[in-house]
């Protein structure tokens, strides 16, 4: 598989996810189960991976009470989040909204003094990613739905993720558990934090199509897109991989036009445009404009200055096997720069 038909697949698996919510959510599901049900599924899929490769859960206590502070943010929450938004806002705006993670992460950044100092561009580009997402809701129009529940809930998704890679930057990489095995751990520990969302409704009126549709996002849309996101990561490097990125927003907004007729104005398209440009700034350094954009539901934030920011086991675990020895100390890593070091699954 070429390099390309590889980033287009991973792509269309992780950018779809906003679809199969949307349908999950017409077939009666509600946003708790989905959310349930969508991490048992990705949990059963990585542990079954990281099974095949020979590795193990973490086995110490302080290691899985971070993964519980890791998988509330960068799974458990956003991913009720997104289900709430879709409720009522378009499945491809909502994917349009979940690439302004790179911004919420460099406001973080920037907060707690872990980002590098603001470039002109980048400050420029936060602007900008700020203003297509006003672009898209048209706050001026009336009954544009700026503040509803269901764009709040979105945009919480996506600064919900920020805030779970500035954590895991912090707290959680570089400790010698292999990656897969980590996230196996921390999709599983999000199954157990999403029980209590079961409660909020009923899913009385649930169709095999609404069944299929979750088993797809569950297992494809995030178990295997993680797996996919990593082997393309260790394999071509993360800028090709947060490449995919930008892809994703296209994807979901192709996608909602298709499949369920979403409408697609010229507001709306020159608003993703807009913060895709506006990401992409934000990712500026010197000499160097790099990829950015993250997924997912679903993918990996850029980190364009953290050449060496890979992995653990980059170079083996294509082989099924934990790279020995290697294991560096923590260290501080900027917010954007966590989930590429992760790989961490949206």
């Amino acid at each position: 598989m070429t390099s390309a038909t590889r980033m287009g697949v991973l792509a269309l698996l992780w950018g779809s996810g906003f679809l199969w919510i949307k349908i999950s959510l017409q077939q009666g599901l509600t946003p708790g189960w989905i959310t349930f049900v969508r991490c048992l599924l990705g949990a059963a899929v990585l542990l079954a991976l990281a099974y095949g490769a020979g590795q193990r859960l973490p086995r110490d206590g302080a290691t899985w009470r971070r993964l519980a502070v890791a998988a509330f943010f960068c799974n458990a929450l956003p991913f009720l989040l997104f289900s709430v938004g879709e409720q009522t806002v378009d499945s491809g705006v909502a994917g349009v909204l979940n690439a302004t993670t790179p911004l919420w992460a460099l406001l973080i950044g920037l907060g707690t003094g872990t980002d590098r100092p603001l470039h002109p561009a980048r400050l420029g580009g936060l602007v900008l990613g700020f203003a297509g997402v006003l672009l898209i809701f048209a706050p001026w129009s009336a009954g544009s739905g700026l503040m509803s529940l269901g764009a709040l809930a979105l945009l919480g998704a996506s600064a919900s993720y920020a805030v779970a890679f500035a954590y895991m930057a912090r707290r959680l990489t570089g400790r010698g558990t292999a990656p897969l095995a980590l996230s196996a751990a921390q999709l599983l520990t999000a199954t157990g934090l999403s029980v209590p969302a079961l409660a909020a409704g009923g899913s009385a009126g649930v169709t095999w199509a609404g069944v299929l549709a979750v088993v797809v996002l569950g297992v494809f849309a995030t178990g295997l897109t993680f797996h996919l996101n990593y082997r393309m990561i260790a394999e071509e490097g993360p800028t090709s991989a947060a490449t995919v990125g930008y892809l994703l927003p296209v994807v979901s907004v192709a996608l909602g036009a298709l499949v369920l007729d979403e409408p697609l104005s010229a507001r709306v398209v020159t608003g993703m445009a807009v913060v895709l440009v506006g990401v992409a700034l934000t990712r500026w350094t010197t000499g160097v404009a790099a990829a950015g954009g993250g997924a997912a539901g679903q993918g990996a934030a850029p980190v364009p200055e953290a050449a060496d920011a890979v992995p653990q086991g980059r170079g083996t675990e294509g082989h099924g096997t934990e790279t020995r020895g290697t294991e560096r100390p923590a260290r501080e890593v900027s917010a954007p720069a966590a989930a590429e070091e992760t790989g961490a699954p949206r």
